[in-house]
């Protein structure tokens, strides 16, 4: 059961592995609107299981009476859980002979819950990783069964780290399955004093705040990329423009209170942090497509612009 991009190499390597694994279903999210369109859109499994012969389940409630039903008709050994969006309740978990299983991207117990990738991109963690853990009626929580670390570089943006977590957890799937089921995987408990959780990501969560370091503004344009975006604001006076920060450069060779708009022609945008400086690289301004922040700026006078710098709390 699973969503997002990073559950497609996990559900690929499973189909993959038919000597040590029975793949006997497939269930994902239903389709719908996405995109400036709103075209109705299959989710990434919901678009991999047909080419792998394989019809999904499109789950719109996984608490339905029917779909319970249809996995107690299944009788599997497992239910393998990856980004899929809904929480399962006791009725179905008890269900598979060894369970639920749920690979987290994160180093449990740190970043439990909707954004742990944002989350280890946005406060420059030095690595990451998946967990398997046994699922519990609290948000992953449940005993763990395997830990598999992956270093980060510090380049890395959150869509793609998504796909590399897949790929690390796709590799890590059918051992630890067929570990648990001989029982050579034991789970453990989890260190309940070391738990972090991170929330589902609002639409203005990577709005910039200017007194943050110049190397948290520069992780934050990576940890929320694609979306929403790093969110910053210009004001020509009465007039407000929004521009989403795709992609930044730390500059700690140049200092100037934060917002400060350091340099803007061009030979770079420069704004001024809490410390140090971010040099702007990739933009979108409201209302326009995907630039190269020099290229705004040469159609653009921002002499008497300001950055908005006053932060809601």
């Amino acid at each position: 059961m699973g969503s997002g991009n990073i559950a497609v190499p996990v559900l690929q390597e499973l189909a993959r592995s038919k000597d040590r694994i029975e793949l006997i279903g497939v269930g994902t999210q239903p389709d719908r609107p996405s995109g400036r369109r709103n075209r109705v859109q299959s989710t990434p499994v919901g678009a991999a299981a047909p080419v792998l012969g394989i019809e999904p389940d499109k789950i719109e409630t996984a608490a339905a009476p029917d779909f319970i039903a249809h996995i107690r008709e299944l009788a599997p050994d497992f239910l393998l859980v990856i980004s899929f969006g809904q929480l399962l309740r006791d009725a179905l978990l008890e269900i598979p002979r060894f369970g639920g299983v749920n690979i987290h991207a994160s180093v449990l117990p740190r970043y439990r819950g909707a954004s742990p990738i944002t989350a280890c991109l946005a406060r420059g963690d030095s690595y990451t990783g998946v967990t398997f853990i046994r699922m519990v009626k609290k948000l992953d929580a449940g005993d763990i069964y395997r830990i598999i670390r992956y270093p980060l570089t510090g380049r890395e943006r959150c869509d793609e780290l998504e796909v590399r977590l897949g790929l690390v957890a796709a590799a890590g799937t059918v051992d630890t399955l067929c570990g648990i089921a001989d029982g050579s995987i034991v789970g453990t408990p989890q260190d309940e004093s070391m738990v972090s959780v991170t929330c589902k990501i609002r639409k203005d969560d990577g709005r910039i705040d200017w007194r943050w370091s110049a190397e948290t503004v520069e992780a934050v344009t990576r940890a929320f990329y694609p979306w929403p975006g790093a969110l910053m604001t210009l004001l020509f006076g009465d007039r407000e423009e929004n521009i989403t920060v795709h992609a930044a450069k730390v500059r700690s060779d140049v200092s100037a209170p934060p917002g400060t708009i350091v340099r803007a022609d061009k030979n770079g945008f420069i704004v001024g942090c809490g410390s140090g400086a971010v040099e702007l690289l990739e933009i979108t301004p409201a209302g326009r497509r995907k630039m190269p922040a020099v290229a705004y700026l040469n159609g653009c006078k921002i002499s008497s612009a300001t950055v908005k710098t006053d932060i809601v709390p």
